[in-house]
């Protein structure tokens, strides 16, 4: 506040080549629709995506794995070196989060969703990028970014858990990549900004390279804090990760 958010990351996804069918070229298409085709490929189906969270000095192991309906996710501990997995669960109309705690698999806690990573500007929802799969989407119409048309897609928070009251996402409208992402709360104002700054081909399909995660001071509206989420380029499939089932 990730039938991931990306995510995954995660995030569900950021880069599809499909085009969402409309009957006009410029007629807005059905939001959920467009959502699913932008979370579409950032996993890559059965490849795995592995990187890192980077804030200043700080830089951690961050990995994101599809599996069927489960979207696996997990980081490393810098001063630990503990890995800590968790993931979510998708369905129709449903997106829950589970972690490891103890060898066991057992409901993420409502309270721990918008906490910080590791003192980074990621939070837990943030890095599920459980958002994505909020039902009932809204078209606000086409604004640009970095000169480019997307389609903006107004998100409002189904439950009453995380930091996030509404989402905005802005979507390519050409490829449907997710472009950019604003989390507000309450009264509207900005807290988190997401921006895609980078992308990589693998295969025939292109998907998250780099993102910039910045906190907003919602009374100022100024950043306070940035942190990038960096993936590699997959060198081939990997077997499952255990601990979570």
């Amino acid at each position: 506040m990730t039938s991931v958010p990306w995510l995954a990351f995660l995030l569900g996804g950021v880069f599809a080549l499909g085009a969402i069918t409309a009957s006009g070229r410029d007629e807005a298409p059905d939001a959920d629709a467009l959502l699913k085709t932008a979370r579409f490929v950032t996993t890559l189906q059965q490849q795995d995506l592995k990187g890192y969270i980077r804030k200043g000095e700080t830089k951690f192991p961050v990995g994101l794995y599809l599996r069927g309906q489960d979207i696996q996710l997990s980081y490393t501990r810098p001063r630990e070196g503990k890995d800590i997995r968790f993931h979510m669960r998708l369905g129709e109309n449903r997106y829950d989060l589970f972690e490891l705690a103890n060898g066991k698999t057992v409901r993420f806690p409502e309270e721990k969703l918008g906490q910080s990573i590791e003192e980074t500007d990621l939070s837990y929802e943030d890095l599920a990028m459980r958002f994505l799969y909020w039902p009932g989407g809204k078209i606000d119409g086409l604004e640009k970014v970095k000169g480019q048309d997307c389609w903006v897609v107004r998100l409002i928070n189904p439950t009453q858990t995380g930091r996030y009251v509404q989402v905005r996402v802005w979507v390519h409208k050409k490829s449907q990549a997710l472009m950019k992402v604003v989390g507000y709360d309450k009264d509207g104002k900005p807290l988190k900004r997401f921006a895609v700054t980078d992308v990589m081909k693998v295969g025939d399909a292109y998907t998250l390279r780099r993102m910039r995660v910045d906190s907003v001071d919602p009374i100022q509206n100024r950043v306070v804090g940035m942190t990038y989420l960096e993936f590699d380029k997959p060198k081939g499939r990997a077997p499952r990760p255990g601990g979570l089932r």
